[in-house]
């Protein structure tokens, strides 16, 4: 469940044609809850529909871009398992995408040109979060992780979409089953990070003027050629849902929360 809260999970400010996007739960690193969820997807949404947009960056508020989904989120969903696979499997009116997917798809959906800058942590969901921008630019000490399966689940808020186009498949299988945490550097030689920057607040928005200065029909021209001739799409969307669907609050996936959070090895059937 989510705390209730008078500060807002994400604020949006635009000047002169960029938009700046940033989480902001500091607190809790800004992992998802079901709050973040709808915040991250209503400004997506609403950018979608400002006039004049040039550019946009994604960022994070505190000591990291996004820790994830939030446990307490997690074992929110376990008590209504039969609502949450049929929500899971359920595209949102007239989109490829469910309510989880959204948050990360809407980004790569958006016309113009998206720029995330990623510190600190970087994992799970904000990892896919991520992965929606369309140029990553991180710290040297950023790590990063596609971290669900240490819950026994697969990545299922639009990876299938995002990630094909930016890293090879055994590469990426890798990553995934392994869970395991990366470094920039090695980030950045796999595809997963753009570039380096000592600033990467500073480099977006160092990038995102530069973008602004062109001629913007060029700019959506670019991104939307980019985004169709490189591989990834929606096409498997709905079996990144199906095969969630299948796998969330089975008995082995619960196992493998417990065994995470209680610090042991997972005992499977």
């Amino acid at each position: 469940m989510s705390e209730p809260s008078d500060t807002p999970r994400v604020t949006t400010r635009i000047s002169d044609g960029i938009a700046e996007v940033t989480l902001s739960r500091p607190d809790k690193l800004n992992a998802f809850d079901s709050e973040m969820f709808k915040a991250v997807s209503a400004a997506g949404d609403e950018l979608m529909q400002t006039e004049g947009l040039r550019a946009v960056i994604l960022h994070g508020e505190g000591r990291g871009f996004c820790a994830g989904l939030d446990t307490a989120q997690l074992m929110a969903f376990t008590g209504r398992i039969d609502a949450l696979r049929e929500e899971i499997n359920t595209p949102l009116p007239g989109r490829a995408d469910n309510a989880f997917q959204h948050p990360c798809t809407i980004w790569a959906d958006l016309p113009v040109p998206v720029i995330a800058a990623l510190h600190g942590v970087t994992f799970g969901a904000g990892m896919q979060l991520a992965l929606g921008a369309d140029i990553r630019i991180a710290h040297p000490d950023t790590r990063l992780s596609i971290m669900e399966t240490r819950w026994g689940l697969i990545p299922d808020m639009g990876l299938s979409k995002l990630l094909p186009g930016l890293m090879r498949a055994d590469q990426a299988l890798e990553l995934i089953l392994s869970a395991r945490i990366v470094e920039a550097a090695e980030a950045q030689n796999l595809g997963l990070v753009t570039r380096l920057a000592e600033d990467p607040l500073a480099a977006a928005r160092e990038t995102a003027k530069a973008i602004a200065s062109r001629n913007p029909e060029a700019a959506r021209g670019a991104k939307a050629l980019v985004r169709a001739a490189w591989p990834g799409g929606d096409a498997h969307l709905a079996l990144e849902a199906r095969l969630q669907a299948e796998i969330i609050g089975s008995k082995n996936q619960i196992e493998a929360v417990m065994a995470e959070m209680q610090k042991r090895p997972p005992d499977f059937g």
